[in-house]
């Protein structure tokens, strides 16, 4: 317990403290979806109320000038929306299978290589299930409750290809069935990500298990309250574009709370524990980048230029952080190498998630030169202290980076940096807030996830035994090898 208080309190003094009110999003919510009973709405008439001349009618002198009705919206959709956001979900799927699957692969060793791939591929295909199921609905279903919604959408019901979901522009609106699917494969990356936190020991069914209670119980309250326009935490007013505190804080705290909980590897700190196939890292990564112009871009909801804005800092940051990174390194290690490269790439991509939408390219720029050597601490420095067998540094690069971005989107999107923020934007104010949602996230991920394992060991057991960690997940828990011999 004392570990566990110990994570809590290092990473909670990352996001400072606590708060005042403010906005989380943008300045609109990514709301739910509204019926329409048109798959393109036509075009809503709207008759001003005539105003007779006092000249004609005696009594208008008497009574108050009638004012005229504001015009109603007109609900429109764009082919164009349409087909970036089912791009943007592509690549996101991208992302994940087999973007992430072979980052993580090619840092185990090659007996626990097709562990890792069964278990990000297996956890994204259960999550996009229960999202379809029921996670859907107590996300975005409506209502007015701040912490979860409610089982109106339960198994999609009512929605149908008519169906519309609102966007950030008034009035232009997108299929809802394409805003599920999108929002499916954030939910589903989201798990998938716990994984490297325990690599390499692990059972494949306490790897499930322990998904499908955590998606439950911590991904969907924490994204409704930050993304939903009844959220908790989008009431306070902090920004998070495309998923600092939502996917990145959420899922390293429940990764480095099961690094605790299940253990070391057997020979940690005794054996050489090296990645088998840097290749594949090197691949993977690559992937992720491009997979994450569908995650930050995407996060937009349509295709304008607030969605190039997101395109163009995700693309400057991840090269800064990589510099950055491979710099920091050299300076103390003699030599840049590809793993660190390859996981500076990562740490910008995860520093601008929240800020993609909000900051300038210089702002992205300048956050990710900062995320490159603070990552870097985050898998030597910090590591060390918290004393985890985070396997795959989930925490240091996720964590850190996320709570790093989700604190300086509160200074860069001022608009005297180079933000998009409105003129009444206060920097002090909004770190407040920012900092509160980063704490929020910490406290309620890791408390839910450290129950969640507790429950899966209860039933299942949480860790294989040393034997069949000694010989590898791949041929005990699947009787199979990535690469004959």
């Amino acid at each position: 317990m004392k570990k566990l208080l110990t994570v809590w309190l290092a990473a909670a003094a990352l996001g400072f403290s606590v708060a005042s009110p403010g906005v989380f999003a943008q300045e609109t919510p990514m709301a739910p979806a509204t019926e329409a009973t048109e798959t393109m709405p036509a075009a809503v008439e709207a008759a001003p109320a005539a105003v007779e001349p006092a000249a004609e009618a005696p009594m208008a002198a008497e009574a108050a000038p009638a004012e005229e009705a504001a015009p109603a919206v007109e609900q429109t959709v764009d082919k164009g929306d349409i087909t970036w956001m089912m791009i943007a979900t592509i690549l996101v799927i991208f992302m994940t299978i087999p973007g992430l699957a072979l980052f993580y692969g090619g840092l185990v060793r090659s007996k626990n290589m097709l562990s890792v791939l069964m278990q990000v591929m297996s956890v994204f295909c259960l999550i996009v299930v229960l999202w379809a199921i029921y996670g859907y609905s107590l996300t975005f279903g409506g209502g007015d409750n701040p912490f979860v919604g409610n089982f109106s959408k339960l198994f999609l019901s009512g929605v149908t290809p008519d169906s519309l979901s609102a966007t950030f522009t008034e009035g232009v609106m997108i299929p809802e069935f394409i805003f599920i699917a999108f929002q499916s494969t954030f939910a589903a990356i989201t798990c998938g990500l716990i994984v490297g936190a325990f690599a390499e020991r692990i059972k494949f069914s306490a790897v499930l298990l322990f998904c499908a209670i955590w998606f439950t119980f911590s991904y969907i309250p924490i994204a409704h309250m930050v993304w939903d326009a009844a959220g908790f935490i989008f009431a306070d007013g902090a920004i998070d574009f495309a998923g600092g505190t939502v996917v990145h804080i959420n899922a390293a705290v429940a990764g480095l709370v099961g690094a605790y909980m299940i253990g070391k590897r057997v020979g940690y700190g005794k054996e050489a524990m090296t990645p088998h196939s840097l290749t594949l890292t090197m691949v993977g990564a690559s992937m992720l980048w491009v997979g994450w112009f569908g995650f930050n871009a995407g996060s937009n909801l349509e295709a304008n230029g607030g969605t190039t804005l997101a395109f163009i800092n995700t693309l400057l940051a991840t090269a800064a952080a990589t510099l950055s990174w491979a710099a920091a390194e050299a300076l103390l290690k003699g030599k840049a190498s590809m793993l660190g490269a390859a996981s500076g790439a990562v740490g910008g991509l995860v520093a601008i998630t929240p800020a993609c939408g909000t900051i300038g390219p210089m702002g992205a720029l300048i956050l990710g030169l900062m995320a490159g050597p603070i990552c870097l601490w985050g898998v030597t420095g910090l590591k060390k202290m918290l004393g985890a067998d985070d396997a795959l540094d989930v925490f240091g690069v996720h964590g850190v980076g996320g709570i790093l971005g989700a604190l300086m989107v509160g200074v860069l999107s001022a608009p005297s940096l180079g933000g998009t923020m409105g003129d009444d934007f206060v920097i002090a104010s909004q770190l407040a807030v920012q900092a509160k949602g980063v704490v929020i996230t910490i406290v309620w991920s890791g408390i839910v996830a450290a129950i969640a394992f507790k429950l899966v060991d209860l039933i299942v057991g949480l860790r294989v035994s040393e034997d069949a960690e000694r010989e590898g997940l791949d041929i005990t828990s699947h009787g199979e090898t990535a690469y004959s011999k």
